[in-house]
């Protein structure tokens, strides 16, 4: 193959329910999530390599290794997502064979953003080996391979969400099952909502990469040490998901804003580090100048919020979170998930 294999996946923003798409909850209880792709990507490149080395190069972290095909490759440092999307999908899908290649990844979005960047760029590197190797994988089967990379074999911690997200595109109802099982359902949002929500949300990046990992862990502990607060929290985000589904399919933009509202309110009871006085400085000035509602996407901590805002006070949201030296942007959507083409 003279030419390359280029794939992206869609990053996305949680609307309701996220957290209960995290163990132990939703081995307990069950989750259910809400959530939608932007035109924000993540891209993965595989070139055949000419000098028979296997080589790595993760973009957004500056970082590239460098492998013979007889080198043991070890599952650490900046590029272990690609090492181990790689030595995946080649024991498992090439009959153990490496092939020497040039594997690159680059994304939108900084680490930590809250847009589930992490989990995406997996998605789009197991769709690009899906073309390199013509295995012709379904959306299901890429998001279960992605998430058996970073939860299990990277045994990093977050949900499960993200990687269905990016596989699927589009406004999705997750369903995360009690017996391991994932549902999607695709909701039939109508234009007129798609084109209001895209004239109302706006997302504005804090400045400030979080590390989910803590927020994670703290959720995790308080549900698996019975903490009653914590646990009626995450049942009434879950409850807010139903909510938000019927908000989108029904077009009440109100019941919509009143879901992000009570989302955010439980969230943050949810783990003692989810909120922080610079997101709730953010969060009061953003409601002062003019937005209804506002959340942070992802786990919480930094990275990105979100704000729904009548158009005629954007300039005014705008003007005021300026002070914050952050970075503001619309939300656009897309409905397409992940996806691969050739180059010559």
């Amino acid at each position: 193959m003279l030419g390359s294999i280029k794939a992206r996946a869609p990053l996305r923003i949680g609307l309701a329910g996220g957290g209960t798409d995290v163990s132990p909850y939703c081995d307990r209880y069950g989750g259910l999530v809400v959530n939608a792709t932007i035109d924000r990507y993540a891209y993965a490149t595989i070139l055949m390599s000419l000098d028979e080395g296997i080589h790595f190069y993760s973009s957004d972290r500056n970082a590239s290794e460098t492998f013979r095909i007889f080198d043991e490759i070890s599952l650490d440092g900046p590029c272990l997502l690609l090492k181990a999307t790689y030595l995946h999908m080649m024991m498992n899908y090439n009959k153990g064979k490496l092939e020497a290649i040039k594997l690159s990844t680059f994304c939108d979005s900084p680490p930590g953003s809250g847009l589930g960047t992490s989990s995406t760029l997996v998605v789009a590197m197991v769709k690009a080996f899906s073309g390199f190797l013509g295995l012709g994988l379904n959306s299901y089967k890429i998001a279960e391979i992605a998430y058996e990379i970073e939860r299990v074999e990277c045994n990093l911690i977050g949900g499960r969400q993200d990687q269905y997200s990016a596989a699927f595109g589009g406004f999705n109802l997750l369903e995360f099952t009690e017996h391991g099982r994932t549902n999607v359902s695709e909701l039939d949002v109508t234009l007129r909502v798609i084109q209001e929500l895209e004239a109302s949300l706006v997302l504005f990046f804090t400045g400030v990469s979080r590390d989910s990992d803590r927020i994670i862990i703290d959720q995790s502990n308080k549900i698996h040490n019975g903490s009653s607060v914590a646990l009626e929290a995450m049942h009434s985000i879950k409850i807010e998901a139903e909510k938000m589904r019927d908000n989108l399919l029904n077009e009440d933009l109100l019941g919509f804003v009143q879901s992000m509202k009570n989302g955010w309110e439980n969230k943050k009871k949810s783990a003692d580090i989810i909120s922080n006085p610079l997101i709730e400085e953010i969060y009061d000035c953003a409601l002062s100048s003019g937005a209804l509602a506002g959340k942070v996407s992802g786990a919480g901590g930094g990275g990105f919020m979100i704000f729904f805002v009548p158009i005629e006070k954007r300039k005014l949201l705008l003007e005021s979170l300026s002070r914050f030296n952050g970075e503001l942007s619309n939300a656009h959507f897309t409905n397409i998930g992940a996806q691969f083409w050739r180059t010559d």
